[in-house]
């Protein structure tokens, strides 16, 4: 499963820099630029014009590709608004409609006519409509007059529209792009595959090559009649997109052109030597010990209850998918030695800069300002690391900060509209809260995450409720918790029903959680938030600094930004790999890997009886390749990283080939440094897609509105 891009910890640490000249299929790249390199995408095979992937006023393939929630990438495979993702990407929303006596988790579940699709509230796909260039408009100008501009650019683009307009800085901040967006909120579920099939191979596999994953699930978005977007209604219409993807038979062959248009996350391409050394040493080992915890405690309540395990399926895969990937790439930053690379790429900065005075000016003491912030956040990263993945670890703890909006609110007197904006967005967090939580699985995580604060931060970093647990409850941290959980609204559906009724700051003074969130929340702002809060807007200055000198230094290059979740394009080729010596793995993986790993006692490897008898009675229509077998994933050379989950993989013709859905783990230092020999796309080839939605799941109907060629 590709990285989830909400990493919190960005936006304290380093928001990802500036970019590397491309070197062969390295680079994520805005599409109303790509012309730039479509000299080297036709030596690759391209077929295509750069207007056919881009263009403002007409149809192209960016038509095609949708930001599907926020965080992954869907396309549009019908003329009916039917979109293709990941099973990951779907999963909250299966998650959502499953119980005991429906489990589509376990079963999947397939509409088997519109009427059948199921609503998701809250879920939204996002359409490009176009970007541009605006820095020369906001270029020279002090802050405020930045942030009084972007809102004259905002209302200018989004004048006599429905569009939302966004204004995202690139190149930390030396560019800025505006981009028009139309988004649709009324998204249903069409169909998935089974856990067994969308998550063949559970946590084992993940991040692996080879793989055997059916990570897919299709939804279809729905708008008024009058065409454009409108809330959930049974009288909404399928979308008519203006362009939907083409999806072809006819496979690939080692070399084969591919390329992936979506949403990637968040890259630190030009992150410094200090930041990978602090990343590496602290934060990703402490990540690891924490999630660790987390995830042992959750999977043995899961274990234990059905309805545990359903409750808590998507949260132990998100929480499960950054913990093995900050494990990669610990690995990967050690064995391709990246801190190495990156002291070189900055001795080569120093000495380009000491070639002229001017430079020297303006750039001599960059590097040696991001040492010295490095320096001063090493003292405080631990503690927010610990905030952050422990004390907000806390289903409880976590639902009380963003109760904490409001209370702060309410207890400062501020504008009525303010407060009722605040309560109705909590409101909005509740209602889906308490149909996915369990009490004493929460209070057994959150027992263990707070003594491990205690034991592993200094002394001085630490709040006043742990010494509190130490004197009062001798340590007995199961005891401490349980006691304010017991008196709590935080912890309890109906009283937080009442209080939501009629609330008050008062209630939430004498609330033992909250009262504790408070604290620790409270304590860590006075000590360790100064520090932090100075070493985010030096970095901020400095990371600038540098990558405006970067950009100088390399003016003769064709340079990427890095990912942002704005949308991108990315073009290499199908290609295998060699992951280390005497080992060879090729560039596709085929059903007969599904039956070799078959384990009936290990519930990552079970195969559906109904997918094992289509097997054996090799009943695979036309989705085969030349040997007969029905491929089921393969591998390219693409650059991309978290937020391209769902992303689609393109042949030179444009056409649909796969779904991307994960990266490979010989690669996890990737969103840091790109390595062209080892770094591997993972996608499920669309003949497997559309054999299970076609042989196994019945819905052949589906295929009917697409457009496929051999």
């Amino acid at each position: 499963m590709i990285r989830s891009i909400s990493r919190l910890f960005i936006s304290l640490v380093i928001a990802g820099l500036s970019c590397f000249t491309s070197l062969a299929d390295e680079g994520m790249w805005l599409p109303m630029s790509i012309h730039k390199n479509f000299d080297q995408m036709r030596k690759l095979g391209i077929r295509l014009s750069p207007e056919d992937i881009y263009q403002a006023n007409q149809s192209s393939l960016k038509d095609a590709i949708v930001n599907f929630g926020n965080f992954c990438t869907g396309e549009m495979i019908s003329g009916q608004g039917l979109i293709l993702t990941n099973h990951h990407c779907g999963f909250d929303a299966i998650q959502s409609h499953s119980s005991v006596e429906h489990d589509y988790l376990t079963d999947g579940f397939w509409a088997k006519s519109k009427e059948e699709e199921l609503p998701n509230p809250g879920l939204t796909v996002t359409f490009l409509v176009k970007m541009e260039d605006v820095t020369l408009r906001l270029k020279g100008k002090s802050e405020e007059e930045k942030e009084k501009e972007i809102e004259r650019i905002k209302q200018e683009y989004s004048e006599g529209t429905h569009y939302s307009i966004e204004v995202e800085n690139f190149f930390e901040g030396n560019q800025q792009i505006v981009f028009v967006y139309e988004i649709f909120k009324d998204v249903r579920l069409v169909g998935a595959p089974p856990s067994s099939v969308g998550k063949f191979g559970g946590d084992t596999d993940n991040w692996m090559w080879p793989r055997h994953t059916g990570d897919f699930s299709m939804f279809r978005v729905y708008m008024g009649k009058d065409g454009k977007p409108a809330d959930y209604s049974k009288d909404n219409v399928p979308y008519q997109p203006k362009k939907h993807l083409t999806i072809s038979l006819a496979g690939y062959t080692k070399g084969d052109y591919a390329m992936i248009m979506g949403y990637p996350g968040s890259t630190e391409r030009y992150m410094s030597s200090f930041g990978v050394s602090m990343a590496y040493e602290q934060s990703n080992p402490a990540i690891v010990k924490i999630r660790t915890k987390r995830l042992a405690i959750m999977k043995e309540h899961m274990d234990a209850q059905p309805e545990v395990k359903i409750q808590y399926a998507s949260k132990y895969a998100t929480i499960s998918n950054y913990w093995k990937y900050f494990i990669g790439q610990n690995q990967g930053l050690r064995r391709l030695d990246v801190i190495a690379d990156k002291q070189l790429e900055e001795r080569n900065f120093k000495e380009w800069v000491a070639k002229d005075s001017a430079r020297t000016s303006e750039y001599g003491t960059v590097l040696t300002d991001l040492e010295k912030v490095y320096t001063d956040y090493r003292k405080v990263n631990l503690s927010y690391v610990y905030l952050r993945e422990a004390v907000f670890g806390s289903e409880a703890l976590l639902l009380a900060y963003r109760l904490n909006s409001w209370y702060t609110l309410s207890k400062n007197a501020a504008d009525t509209s303010e407060i009722n904006a605040a309560l109705q967005k909590f409101k909005g967090i509740t209602e889906d809260f308490y149909k996915d939580y369990n009490r004493s699985t929460d209070e057994e995580i959150t027992a263990a995450l707070l003594k491990m604060c205690h034991t592993d931060l200094p002394l001085e970093l630490q709040s006043s409720v742990y010494a509190k647990i130490e004197k009062k409850y001798k340590g007995d941290y199961k005891q401490f918790v349980s006691s304010i959980y017991s008196k709590s609204i935080l912890a309890d559906a109906e009283k937080m029903k009442h209080f939501l009724l009629a609330p008050s700051t008062k209630v939430l003074d004498k609330d033992p959680v909250f009262q504790t969130m408070l604290t620790i929340l409270m304590e860590f702002r006075a000590t360790a938030g100064p520090a932090i809060g100075q070493a985010t807007a030096r970095l901020e200055k400095y990371n600038q600094l540098y990558v405006k000198g970067i950009l100088e230094q390399r003016s003769s290059d064709i340079l990427y930004p890095d990912a942002n979740f704005t949308m991108r394009l990315t073009y290499g080729s199908v290609q295998d790999y060699y992951p280390k010596d005497a080992v060879y793995y090729n560039y596709f993986t085929t059903l007969d890997g599904i039956i070799e790993k078959e384990d009936s006692t290990h519930e990552e490897f079970v195969v559906p009886a109904k997918l094992k008898n289509i097997y054996l009675n090799k009943d695979f229509g036309s989705y085969t390749n030349s040997d007969g077998k029905v491929p089921v994933c393969f591998i390219t050379t693409n650059d991309i990283t978290g937020g391209n989950s769902g992303s689609p993989v393109l042949n030179a013709n444009g056409e649909l080939i796969g779904c991307a859905f994960d990266g490979n783990w010989e690669a996890m230092s990737g969103d840091i440094i790109y390595e062209p020999a080892l770094q591997r796309t993972i996608a499920v080839d669309i003949r497997y897609i559309l054999f299970m939605v076609d042989k196994y799941a019945d819905a052949g109907y589906l295929l009917k509105e697409m457009t496929i060629v051999k």
